[in-house]
Order: C-alpha cells, then sequence, then structure tokens
C-alpha cells in the first residue's frame, strides 16, 4: 500500500459480549487483562493485533490490510482488530454504533474485533504506546516478534509502515 500509517492518537472490567443487530459484526468490549489473555488463547499461531480507532485516517486507510491478511491466512494466523475509540466519556457501549459500522464496511467479519471497555488514554498506557495505529505480531510460541508503531518505524524503516511491512513479518513467521 502506497500510504503509510502515520500515527494519530484519537482524543482521550473484564471481556464481555455486546450483541451485534442482526447482520453486523461482531465486537466484544475487553479491558487490558482480556486482550492479553484473547492472545495468550491463540498460542501455536500467528497473532497479528491491529490497535486503531475510527478518529484515525491512517488507521482508517490502511485497517482492509488486516482483513485481508485474516482472509489470506484463516488456518494460521489470528488476526485481532482492538478499536480504542472509547475515550471515557460515557459508556464503552456508546462507541459501538461507529465501530460496527466501519467493521462492517471493511468485511471485518473474519477478524475477531474488540473495543476497549478501559478509556483510550489507560489503554495506551498499558499498551505502551503513544498513538495509533500500531500493529503488535506474536510468534506462533507466544512471545512477540515485533510491534510496528511510528517509533519503531521511524527508527527502523525510516518511513511509516504499512501492512505489506506487516504482511512480510507473517510470511517470514509462516516459513516452514
Amino acid at each position: 500500500m502506497a500510504a503509510g500509517l502515520a500515527g494519530c492518537r484519537p482524543t482521550a472490567s473484564r471481556e464481555t459480549a455486546a450483541p451485534a443487530a442482526n447482520g453486523a459484526v461482531d465486537v466484544r468490549l475487553v479491558d487490558h487483562e482480556s486482550l492479553m489473555a484473547t492472545v495468550a488463547e491463540a498460542r501455536g499461531r500467528v497473532v497479528v493485533l491491529d490497535c486503531w480507532s475510527t478518529s484515525c485516517p491512517p488507521c482508517v486507510k490502511e485497517f482492509p490490510g488486516l482483513v485481508k491478511l485474516a482472509a489470506a491466512h484463516p488456518r494460521s494466523v489470528t488476526c485481532l482488530s482492538l478499536s480504542l475509540d472509547y475515550d471515557g466519556v460515557g459508556r464503552p457501549e456508546d462507541a459501538l454504533p461507529a465501530v460496527r459500522r466501519f467493521l462492517g464496511d471493511v468485511g471485518a467479519g473474519a477478524v475477531r474485533n474488540m473495543l476497549a471497555s478501559e478509556e483510550a488514554d489507560a489503554m495506551y498506557r498499558k499498551l505502551d504506546l503513544d498513538s495509533v495505529p500500531a500493529v503488535y505480531i506474536w510468534k506462533a510460541d507466544g512471545t512477540l516478534a515485533t510491534r510496528f508503531d511510528d517509533d519503531m518505524a521511524a527508527r527502523s524503516l525510516g518511513r511509516p509502515f504499512t501492512y505489506a511491512d506487516v504482511e512480510a513479518v507473517v510470511g517470514e513467521l509462516l516459513r516452514p
């Protein structure tokens, strides 16, 4: 993809089901602990976690790359998306309509979609992130292979990262 993922930070409990309307994409509400438990449950497969927000244009532009990755490797890669749209105002469920609409528009049904139930600033601290977009990739043994974010991309790539970069790492991890 030509455009990179330049960072943006949207304005600022356990996993619970957020029932989807008929035909809508399923989205789970998760706190940091249940997010990490979800990653651990996928051990034995490569795991890709895309942290994003509907208010982040680079996130929205590149997110279809995660959908494409999920479609290309349904048996060997677990693709997760974590929306950081909840800014602490109101309830996390208030952010669900916009998140579901976006996920439905990009066809993210094959991705395990989550919305942070903790306010975005708290999740940023727990994930040690300055901004989204960010993509974490874990090896099948459960160890973190890499994390793509603005700082890493500037240091290692000299440019914003794209899903082509993510796909290259996943491809390496899937080689026998």
